[in-house]
């Protein structure tokens, strides 16, 4: 067994307590609910499915591939006069943005796990478009998707969002800074050595010819996993067609590794993380997408964040070498079909 320890995310500049022991322990705690693992093709009660109405009035397009538009119900507004409180330890700032849906496909049951790689490219290429559009406005622009219940879906319908602001979130901002700190002393990328580094492939799930899929050394969620390119990439909309269809395919084949593990649609957060707009010099930043499941032993047992990672610091239960492993050994054949 190996021994409880602590591992550093140079990303973050952050620390992950690994302990591997506790995975033995007994679960008389909550269970999450099963998913409706076969939801129609259409649901007349779906507000993002083609030609429904929205809750807003809105009625969505008889839309045949994907789809966008504004959140009706947007975390950020546009346009906002800039305004800010200092008072002491009191600070605010105002925030203008803008939140987007984004459809991957009229199919009300096709998690992207089911689609098929080329129906993946479609929703990559929208990744870039819309991250391009918004990042002549703003600062920051994060894609990104929750899928499943547990991670706090509102809609089984295959969709993410992207949020667009004129600040850099603090994750981000992190990761901006620990990249950037990493050139300047190395003169190199921080995750371009980073993969590297992971050649013996003890934690790599799938390596694909322009991009790998691992579960990350620093790892905090049990089978978080990132997906980093293999040549210089600064952002999403770098990302050119022989990249994209190597990209889908890692997607396909990663998600589908997720959905076999507990034989059920697996939930996770994912986003990606690409170098901010309007700065001069972003030669410091690699584009990567984490993914982030909060399942930890079955389909209906998952990894809490309280307590100890709420008050000190982020704890794992079982080891990313063993997590990726799990993965590596599963069929790429989804358990569903597709």
């Amino acid at each position: 067994m190996t021994p409880t320890h602590r591992r550093y995310n140079p990303l973050t500049d952050e620390w992950v307590l690994v302990s591997p022991d506790r995975t033995e322990r007994p679960w008389l705690g909550h269970t999450e609910p099963s998913e409706v693992e076969h939801p129609p093709a259409y649901d007349p009660a779906c507000y993002l499915c083609p030609s429904n109405t929205r809750l807003s009035g809105d009625e969505n397009p008889p839309y045949e591939s994907t789809f966008v538009f504004t959140n009706d119900f947007a975390a950020l507004q546009p346009g906002l006069k800039p305004s800010a409180v200092e008072d002491g330890l009191l600070r605010s700032e105002t925030q203008s943005g803008t939140c987007r849906v984004i459809c991957y496909s009229p199919r009300h049951d096709l998690r992207m796990s089911l689609m098929e790689p080329s129906d993946i490219e479609a929703v990559i290429d929208l990744w870039q478009v819309q991250t391009a559009d918004l990042g002549e406005r703003y600062r920051w622009v994060q894609v990104f998707e929750n899928s499943g219940e547990a991670m706090g879906a509102s809609n089984p319908h295959p969709h993410g969002q992207i949020w667009a602001s004129d600040a850099l979130p603090t994750v981000p901002d992190r990761e901006d800074a620990a990249q950037r700190r990493y050139a300047s002393e190395h003169g190199s990328s921080l995750l371009t050595d980073y993969l590297a580094q992971e050649e013996s492939g003890d934690r790599v799930v799938v390596d694909g010819d322009e991009w790998t899929a691992l579960v990350p050394y620093w790892a905090t969620w049990p089978f978080e996993t990132i997906v980093i390119p293999k040549t210089p990439t600064h952002r999403i909309t770098e990302i050119d067609e022989a990249s994209r269809a190597s990209l889908a395919e890692v997607l396909s084949d990663s998600l589908t590794r997720y959905d076999n593990l507990f034989k059920h649609p697996f939930p996770y957060s994912m986003g990606w993380h690409g170098a901010p707009f309007g700065e001069s010099d972003i030669s410091h930043w690699q584009l990567h997408a984490h993914f982030f499941p909060p399942l930890l032993r079955s389909a209906t047992v998952r990894k809490f964040m309280v307590g100890y990672e709420l008050l000190a610091e982020a704890q794992r239960d079982l080891t990313p070498e063993e997590a990726a492993a799990r993965l590596r050994e599963l069929p790429v054949e989804h358990y569903a079909g597709r």
